[in-house]
């Protein structure tokens, strides 16, 4: 496991805590406070990397959890995988996770084949859905997957959620890592690798607006590999977690839309966080207050964390709500 990095200065932190116990009125009438200590309660937000989506977001939920009167910090991980891990370990209360990877821990296949199956992890919310973005640019020549054959892919860092994703893909095609030149980069160091002719194709798992993919626009034509006719069918009837999704032309000035997959994002905790811990959390995450400060993250968040998509991605799966959060939902009418 990669040492993890905090996010938070001291500094930040402690503003962070001021913001969250000045309001002690709003924390009486709280019912969910009422049963807790918020400021002896400490959560730890697992993010991801800072080339991408889940750091700002995951930043802003711990930013939501200060303004509540907890103690808090976020931590750049190496993302999914990393943080399911994580969460079993006791390093973090809360994780931004893929659901793919978080189903696949839990029934042990894929990159956790072999596992002991993880049982103790639990759902909190849905978040937003990750889109499979396969990146190239219009002098690469591939125009679609099978274009790959002995090209340079970078996959993702192994066995992180968006080599995953990766793998899933290269088999829906009828393609093995084999086909390809692959090389075992996180999409950051990929994207790097194309500005400098090293790279042909990254593969970027991640909100629409995805700031390292924009990055790359300004310097080159950015093409979109499609997922999409028998290929798209065959992931989806195999690996039912996924759902087809377009790149609107409008997301990265590209010339047209692009058909490819998504998976949603959900926040996992641990089964040993306390229900009624849960309980205030998402009470204050779906307050008008904790939805502007997670929503002015990044445009992602604003248009998909909303009390309407709180249980994609969870409901209908092997993943098991947390108790706490499973109250909420039924007392809001949503379960």
């Amino acid at each position: 496991m990669k040492k993890f990095v905090s996010v938070l200065t001291a500094m930040a932190c402690a503003a962070l805590l001021v913001a969250g116990c000045g309001g002690g009125d709003e924390k009486k009438a709280d019912k969910g406070a009422a049963k807790i200590d918020r400021s002896k309660e400490y959560i730890t937000v697992l993010t991801g990397p800072t080339s991408g989506i889940y750091f700002p977001i995951g930043g802003a939920f711990s930013k939501a959890v200060g303004e509540m009167g907890y103690k808090t910090s976020a931590t750049a991980t190496g993302a999914t995988v990393e943080n399911i891990n994580a969460i079993r370990s006791g390093k973090g209360e809360l994780a931004i996770a893929m659901s793919d990877s978080v189903i696949q821990a839990i029934e042990g296949f894929g990159a956790f084949e072999g596992k002991p199956k993880a049982t103790d992890l639990r759902a909190m919310m849905g978040l937003w859905p990750n889109v499979c973005q396969i990146v190239t640019t219009s002098d690469s020549g591939i125009k679609k997957f099978t274009d790959m054959k002995g090209k340079r892919v970078g996959v993702g860092a192994p066995n992180s959620g968006v080599e995953l994703n990766a793998r899933m893909m290269f088999e829906a095609h009828g393609m093995t890592y084999k086909d390809a030149k692959v090389d075992y980069l996180s999409y950051g160091e990929a994207i790097g690798q194309i500005k400098n002719g090293q790279c042909d194709v990254a593969f970027v798992t991640s909100g629409l607006g995805n700031a390292t993919i924009k990055e790359l626009g300004t310097t080159k034509e950015i093409v979109f590999v499609p997922v999409e006719g028998e290929a798209l069918k065959n992931l989806i009837k195999k690996y039912p977690f996924y759902v087809e999704w377009k790149i609107p032309k409008e997301a990265y000035d590209t010339k047209t839309d692009t058909t490819t997959a998504a998976v949603m994002n959900i926040m996992l905790v641990s089964d040993k966080l306390s229900d009624d811990v849960v309980y205030d959390l998402l009470s204050g995450f779906y307050s008008e207050k904790g939805l502007a400060t997670i929503g002015a993250s990044h445009a992602t968040a604003k248009k998909e964390i909303t009390p309407a998509t709180a249980l994609r991605g969870i409901k209908g799966t092997s993943i098991k709500l947390h108790p706490g959060a499973e109250k909420y939902y039924k007392e809001k009418g949503m379960l």
